[in-house]
């Protein structure tokens, strides 16, 4: 039997260029199987074809044509986050630059638990990361899979900065995965402040902090998922300044609006965070995973220090290898910092911006759209790049039939929000390519399923 060649050894590369071509030609005939920004037929049509392409997952003899038919398949069956049409979620197009880099952290598999398993990955982590901790205004900045392990560690180290007493105050609008958080680390019940329009009412605010007792955690947002609504951070920094609570600032979605000149007056404020969520894997245009939390003080970083005498043994340590265990709660761990570092250099902050600068201009275009048309409502200007609408005079049962009707003809992606007590069509913009035709041509068939 000839053993398989491996990614990493010397022969590696050559033995890649072959496969890297099946791959592209998969992706490609895949893509053209598809023929729209979602397979048709809904769960069922979609599992069937993967239960064909699969067939006997582990079969006594290998398929030397099991690469193009898995890939091909996965290709078909997928949501395409590039297409105009596909616009539901925080998903986006990758850059066709960074999935390149990608594929070298596979090749490499580097782990960045220890040095010695990652001697170049490290360094290039510890600068990447504090150069974007200083695009928000903070210090330093650990790689996280997302915004929910980034809010989680945020109220991890407030926890085990302020004891485990320390209760969360955030308002109706956050996300869930703070709440979430909130129970795993044992954490009191959060309280949880109105949030009239969509974002945190500062005067509510004031009154929790004054009324509740110490310690807290304020979490506002800079980004919601349901509309990209923006909490206004420079009241609720001053506010927790003067009550003398911690700030947690969720920045997924809206962090990357410090790369713009023209929008990142929209995140004043967020300088006064003792931590900030950033999701690259969203305005970012990154493969995910992405994550980041920054952090104001590096030394509430000293909590996360774990001793494994295999990994970061004290005279190791001592010789001047450096300890990477403190920079995650994960062990082994890929250095996705590659992708976001070969992005940064490759556009710089003005390219990113202008990317940025793009789809918010996209939003705007299709608000005015929706609004100029008679048939729809729009539930308000885009703050980033998602634009709520809904047929005019339709109730939420049509609203949500239109939207899984168009999921099962396979011909758009739209998500759903609920804002003001009514259901919501949402339309996520990320995708800087996108032409007003196209967004023009979304209307057209949100209107051509809505029952007359």
């Amino acid at each position: 039997m000839t053993l398989p060649p491996f990614a990493s050894s010397p022969e590696g590369p050559d033995a890649l260029r072959p496969l890297l071509d099946t791959v592209l030609d998969a992706l490609r005939d895949g893509g053209r199987a598809r023929g729209g920004p979602l397979p048709a037929g809904g769960p069922e049509a979609v599992a069937a074809r993967i239960a064909e392409a699969v067939g006997d997952v582990l079969p006594d003899e290998g398929d030397p044509d099991a690469l193009h038919a898995l890939v091909r398949a996965l290709a078909e069956g997928s949501a395409d986050p590039a297409d105009p049409l596909c616009a539901a979620h925080l998903h986006c197009p990758p850059l066709a630059v960074a999935t390149a880099a990608d594929l070298a952290v596979s090749a490499l598999n580097p782990s960045l638990d220890s040095w010695d398993q990652a001697p170049a990955a490290s360094a290039l982590e510890a600068v990447v990361t504090r150069a974007l901790a200083r695009q928000l205004g903070l210090a330093d900045a650990l790689v996280t899979t997302g915004g929910t392990e980034s809010n989680q560690l945020a109220l991890l180290l407030a926890r085990e900065t302020q004891g485990s007493g320390v209760r969360l105050v955030c308002g109706a609008n956050a996300h869930h995965s703070l709440t979430r958080a909130a129970w795993l680390l044992g954490l009191p019940e959060p309280v949880v402040v109105p949030a009239p329009g969509g974002i945190l009412d500062p005067a509510a605010l004031d009154d929790a902090l004054t009324g509740l007792p110490r310690p807290l955690l304020v979490a506002a947002t800079a980004g919601t998922t349901d509309a990209g609504l923006i909490d206004p951070l420079p009241e609720i920094a001053a506010l927790c300044s003067a009550h003398g609570t911690r700030l947690h600032i969720d920045a997924a979605y809206g962090g990357p609006l410090v790369f713009s000149d023209r929008h990142r007056e929209q995140l004043a404020g967020l300088e006064g965070a003792h931590t900030v969520t950033l999701d690259l894997h969203k305005l970012g245009w990154q493969p995910v995973a992405a994550g980041l939390l920054a952090v104001a003080r590096p030394r509430d970083l000293a909590v996360l220090q774990h001793r494994a005498d295999y990994l970061n043994a004290d005279d190791d340590t001592e010789a001047g290898l450096p300890d990477l265990l403190g920079r995650s709660l994960r062990t082994t761990r890929r250095p996705d910092v590659l992708k976001t570092a070969v992005t940064l250099k490759t556009l710089g902050r003005r390219g990113l911006g202008a990317m940025v600068d793009q789809v918010c201009a996209r939003a705007r275009e299709f608000a005015a759209l929706v609004q100029n048309h008679p048939g729809f409502e729009l539930y308000d200007r885009p703050v980033i790049s998602t634009v709520l609408f809904r047929p005019a005079g339709a109730d939420d049962d049509t609203v949500a039939a239109v939207r899984r009707g168009l999921l099962e003809e396979g011909r758009a992606v739209l998500g759903r929000a609920r804002l003001g007590g009514r259901l919501w069509l949402k339309t996520t913009l990320l995708n800087p390519h996108a032409r007003p035709d196209e967004l023009a041509h979304l209307l057209k068939l949100v209107e051509g399923s809505t029952p007359g």
